[in-house]
C-alpha cells in the first residue's frame, strides 16, 4: 500500500452531506496545476466509514487504496493546500471514508494532478458562463479563485449553480461576496424543492435548466449568452448536463472536443 502522505488541515460540513476538505501534503509539496483540472486522493480498505453510510455489500481489502479523482477547487497561485467540494455517498467506497475523517486525519493524494476542463485557452475577450449542479461547482472556484482579479474588466463571468436546497448552496457566502466586488462577475443560483424550505423560500427555484431558459437570463448573467462573443461550461449532475448541453448546442453553440475546439465546455463529473 502506497504511503499516506497528506494531512487534513480544515474540514467544513456545508450540510450533513456535503463537505469542504482542505488537505496539506506531508513531505513534499502540491504540483503546478491550472484551475479546473482534478486529483485523485484515496484511503485504505481499513479507513473507518461515517455513521450516515449504508453497510458495504462487499468490503474492501484493508490495504488497500480506494481511489477516486475529485476536482481541486483551491487557487493554483497559493498552493499551500488543496481543497475539495464533496458528496457523500451513501452506500460508496470512498466517500463515507472520506466524511469520517478529522483535522489531523491522513490520507493519499496523487503528486500529479490533471485534467482538460480549464479556461486557460479561452479567448481573453469572451465571456465565460459556468454552469453546475451540486460539487460539480468545485472546479469553477479553482478558476475564480485563481484568475477572476486578474481578468479584463471588459470580459463577463457568470456563474449558475442549482441545488435541491438552500443549504446545498456551497461556496453561496464567497460567491456573493466577489459578485459584490467584482463589476463583471454575476453569481445565480437556483433550488429545486423549495417547498422543503424551513421559510419561505423567495429566491429561484425549479431546475437549472428553466434558470436558462427564462426570460430573465440575460439580465441574471449580466449579459447575452450568444456563440460568437461566450464560451460555456457544464459541470455535475450527468441529468442537467445532458439536458442543458442539448439546449446549448440547439442554441447555436458547439461541443470542444480536443480536434475540434468548440465553445460548449463539458466536464464528464460522474
Amino acid at each position: 500500500m502506497a504511503e499516506l502522505n497528506a494531512v487534513v488541515s480544515q474540514r467544513v460540513e456545508v450540510s450533513p452531506y456535503l463537505l469542504i476538505l482542505r488537505v496539506v501534503p506531508d513531505g513534499w509539496d502540491l504540483p503546478e496545476f491550472t484551475p479546473g483540472q482534478f486529483a485523485v486522493i484515496a484511503l485504505p480498505g481499513s479507513a473507518p466509514r461515517c455513521h450516515f453510510s449504508d453497510p458495504e455489500s462487499e468490503v474492501p481489502e484493508s490495504d488497500k487504496l480506494i481511489k477516486r479523482a475529485y476536482s481541486i477547487a483551491s487557487s493554483s497561485v497559493d498552493r499551500e493546500y488543496v481543497e475539495f467540494y464533496i458528496t457523500l455517498v451513501h452506500s460508496g467506497a470512498l466517500t463515507p471514508r472520506l466524511f469520517a475523517l478529522e483535522v489531523g486525519s491522513r490520507l493519499w493524494v496523487s503528486p500529479k494532478f490533471t485534467g482538460l476542463f480549464t479556461i486557460n485557452d479561452i479567448p481573453e475577450e469572451s465571456n465565460v458562463v459556468l454552469i453546475a449542479t451540486g460539487t460539480g461547482l468545485a472546479p469553477y472556484m479553482s478558476m475564480l479563485r485563481s484568475s477572476l482579479q486578474d481578468s479584463k474588466p471588459d470580459r463577463k463571468i457568470a456563474v449558475v449553480h442549482g441545488a435541491r436546497h438552500s443549504w446545498d448552496l456551497g461556496y453561496r457566502a464567497e460567491l456573493s461576496t466577489m459578485q459584490r466586488l467584482c463589476a463583471n462577475f454575476s453569481y445565480s443560483y437556483v433550488i429545486s424543492r423549495p417547498k422543503e424550505e424551513p421559510y419561505e423560500w423567495r429566491g429561484p427555484s425549479g431546475y437549472v435548466q428553466d434558470f436558462w431558459n427564462s426570460p430573465d437570463i440575460a439580465a441574471s448573467l449580466g449579459f447575452e449568452p450568444n456563440p460568437e462573443t461566450t464560451h460555456i461550461f457544464l459541470c455535475g449532475n450527468p441529468g442537467m448536463v445532458e439536458v442543458m448541453a442539448s439546449t446549448i448546442v440547439e442554441g447555436g453553440f458547439t461541443e470542444h472536443a480536443k480536434k475540434a475546439p468548440g465553445n460548449l465546455h463539458i466536464e464528464k463529473y460522474w
